[in-house]
């Protein structure tokens, strides 16, 4: 069942996520374990990112004991490249705490064997002991990771072709929707059910229809979000404007 956060604004969510995220990492650390956390991309969790490094500048929160996992990778993108998502976590997070870099996992985009990379990540996470807490994002198909219409929750880690709607979506970090890559490398809509808790971002109006579908609509498909209904632990947490088509509870 998906739990409904809907806080003032999105400040005041991005805090309240940080700080879940930093208790976890503090009591697994405690408890002399790993916390381990499944990582988003994109413009959405950007703040979040940008909270936890502020919550280890400022109040010692110590990444020493993370191990993390990403969701998806462009396809053909190699840790170098600007847009590659490797990029993206360096710059927006692991460059600016303390976890080792050896506990940072992101999809080989460069892989020559794709389906072997694949079910090695896979592997990856099981030895890991599994993702405690994934962070997601929502795309305006319904994807949730790169995992487009259809997909279900028989679908694991593996390269995927991206709809035409997501590369445009995703254009304008490229420049050109001719630069943005046509396959990807993503964890399947059942290795995000596996993960222990999930915490899905939202937000703005342009989110609000595709919220209303993942949390309510009959699970399908053709919505893969909206299997995360059948979760025992996940958030949906949103701006009001994001939640503007929910109905009430």
């Amino acid at each position: 069942m998906i739990r409904l956060r809907v806080h003032p604004d999105r400040a005041a969510a991005v805090t309240a996520v940080a700080a879940d995220i930093a208790g976890l990492i503090r009591d697994r650390a405690r408890a002399g374990r790993r916390a381990v956390l499944g990582l988003a991309t994109g413009s959405t969790p950007i703040p979040l990112y940008a909270e936890l490094v502020r919550l280890h500048r400022e109040e010692g929160l110590s990444f020493r004991h993370v191990t993390t996992f990403n969701l998806d990778e462009y396809s053909g993108l190699g840790p170098g490249h600007d847009q590659s998502y490797r990029w993206f976590m360096q710059r927006q997070l692991f460059d600016h705490v303390d976890i080792p870099p050896a506990e940072t996992h992101v999809p080989d985009g460069l892989a020559p064997d794709p389906a072997a990379a694949s079910a090695a990540y896979e592997r990856a996470i099981l030895a890991a002991g599994g993702i405690d807490l994934q962070v997601l994002g929502i795309g305006r198909t319904g994807h949730i990771g790169f995992n487009e219409p259809p997909a279900g929750p028989a679908t694991r880690t593996r390269q995927v072709h991206l709809d035409e709607l997501t590369r445009r979506d995703n254009a304008a970090f490229f420049g050109d929707i001719a630069k943005v890559p046509r396959h990807a490398v993503t964890m399947g809509v059942g290795t995000i059910l596996d993960c222990r808790r999930v915490v899905l971002l939202a937000w703005g109006e342009g989110k609000a229809d595709i919220v209303r579908r993942a949390a309510e609509d009959t699970p399908s498909d053709d919505c893969p979000a909206s299997w995360l209904q059948r979760h025992p632990a996940c958030d949906f947490v949103l701006d009001p404007a994001a939640a503007a088509k929910l109905s009430p509870r």
